[in-house]
């Protein structure tokens, strides 16, 4: 009887939760429509939105990989070979359904859930690389994603990299040369002999991620998304990198943090988002959101409900 109160006293929480952050994010979707600030939202009085996702849908298709199981090679040739007729119609994805949340200044939001539950897909979304379906994206500044595959070249030298991530942020020559040795020694490059000056292709990894989260944190953003470029580093890294993330909320920042790592998310965060299936099942305090779907993964979901498969996600 004492488990069942528990647990009726902590889904009553979540779902107050839930509601103030629906009504919160309404309340600021209606003065962004009405003040008519063309992805600029601002609410009077309390903090600075730098991020509202308002009922997004986010849905794609992928060709290939039909039936018989083909690898992607020979599903490749099957199109050639089609070409200048029908085109197969492929598998239409829906990989994010209705999310809508408010993110302010000075926030840093844990993205957690399980693997194909839309996290990095929302955060391409935000970020402006995804199409949106349905529904609507304001961000206030513009958003930077870092992802563990972020665009650096392979044949090039961890130094070449340094100034073309660089560049490629909208930093001067002037303030990577500044910022240079900042960037190597925040990676520690420095401690692994000549890294810096091979190829990246010879890099373990783990030196790729710290490199690139580097260049990244070498520059203040409005809002910063960061998709597992965390989860390959070393214990040194990571407290390097919690350290670097408090300084630019601090400086008004929003970061976003994918991981699946939950002590990450409950030590950067004070705050997560956590999707399911492609829907947002709660949102709230780091250690609730994390604690309510730690539950969920050791019981395979609440009382009476599936845990979500690709039927789920594939419609």
């Amino acid at each position: 009887m004492a488990e069942h109160t528990e647990h009726t006293k902590h889904t009553e929480d979540a779902e107050h939760t839930r509601r103030t952050r629906l009504t919160e994010h309404t309340e600021t979707v209606k003065h962004t429509e009405r003040a008519g600030t063309a992805g600029r939202p601002e609410t009077p009085g309390g903090p600075t939105p730098t991020v509202v996702v308002d009922g997004v849908h986010v849905t794609y298709t992928v060709h290939g990989g039909g039936a018989g199981g083909r690898g992607a090679a020979t599903a490749a040739l099957g199109r050639i070979l089609r070409r200048g007729g029908a085109a197969p119609a492929g598998r239409r994805v829906h990989a994010v359904k209705g999310v809508g949340f408010v993110a302010h200044r000075g926030e840093a939001i844990g993205l957690i859930g399980s693997n194909g539950s839309g996290k990095s897909t929302l955060l391409k979304a935000i970020a402006g690389l995804q199409p949106v379906e349905r529904g609507r994206v304001y961000t206030q500044g513009q958003p930077s994603l870092l992802g563990v595959n972020a665009a650096l070249m392979g044949d090039l030298t961890g130094e070449r990299n340094v100034i073309l991530g660089g560049l490629a942020m909208g930093m001067s020559r002037t303030e990577i040369r500044e910022r240079y040795q900042e960037i190597v020694d925040f990676a520690g490059l420095d401690e692994t002999g000549d890294a810096i000056s091979r190829p990246m292709r010879t890099y373990s990894s783990g030196m790729g991620a710290r490199l690139r989260f580097s260049i990244a944190a070498a520059k203040s953003h409005d809002v910063l998304l960061i998709d597992e470029a965390l989860a390959t580093g070393d214990a040194r890294f990571r407290q390097r990198s919690r350290r670097r993330i408090e300084e630019l909320r601090a400086a008004a920042g929003t970061v976003f943090l994918v991981s699946h790592s939950n002590s990450t998310i409950t030590e950067t965060c004070e705050r997560a988002l956590w999707l399911e299936a492609g829907t947002l099942r709660m949102d709230g305090p780091a250690k609730e959101v994390v604690a309510a779907y730690e539950e969920f993964t050791a019981t395979g979901g609440p009382l009476g409900a599936k845990t979500p498969g690709k039927q789920d996600i594939a419609v």
